[in-house]
């Protein structure tokens, strides 16, 4: 099996830190709940959502970056898919040096053939261009994602598709836990 993965909030639990450092850019006026909700569907939806200006958002990259991957922790049971992936890439809309940063504070690196990052020019997603590139390449059989966003370009190129913690309708299999991966996820390649 060859999948190719969603970074923040599918393969590390980035969201919390998101959360965390939007609190203090908005100085604690808007519950966590509502940031998180936010800043799950983008970076750049929350900033609208809350009015920032560009400093702002300026500012929030830039404490975001500065945190220790120690705040960005893989999710539970994910590293036991990977060893299991005969092929593992990344499609990301993060900057490829911070997806690097934390992938060699893990000493995950070994895990990947390839990452597409947000600085190499691939169009964004839903745009199915990186999926397009990484399935010729790599002859994907899955992609795993927790947003739509992830998901509706592997559908275009016709991989099965797998939403992590999201219930959202379109994908083929939904995990809550990667522990329950090797239970639920089906491949009839």
């Amino acid at each position: 099996m060859n999948i190719l993965w969603d970074f923040d909030g599918t393969l590390f639990d980035t969201y919390p830190a998101f959360t965390e450092v939007m609190y203090e850019i908005l100085n604690g006026k808007i519950p966590k709940e509502d940031i998180l909700n936010q800043l799950k569907v983008s970076v750049s939806n929350a900033a609208k959502n809350f009015n920032l200006t560009n400093e702002s958002i300026v500012e929030f990259r830039e404490k975001d970056k500065s945190l220790s991957p120690e705040h960005k922790k893989p999710f539970p049971f994910v590293e036991e898919v990977l060893k299991y992936s005969n092929a593992n890439v990344i499609m990301t809309h993060k900057p490829r040096e911070e997806v690097q940063f934390i992938l060699d504070y893990y000493g995950w690196n070994h895990y990947f053939r390839e990452i597409v990052a947000g600085d190499d020019g691939f169009p964004r997603k839903p745009n199915s261009t990186a999926y397009q590139y990484l399935h010729e390449k790599y002859s994907l059989d899955l992609a795993i994602g927790d947003r739509l966003l992830d998901i509706i370009p592997a559908k275009e190129v016709g991989l099965y598709t797998c939403l992590f913690q999201n219930q959202e309708k379109g994908a083929d299999f939904y995990l809550d836990t990667y522990e329950d991966f090797f239970n639920i996820v089906k491949l009839h390649t």
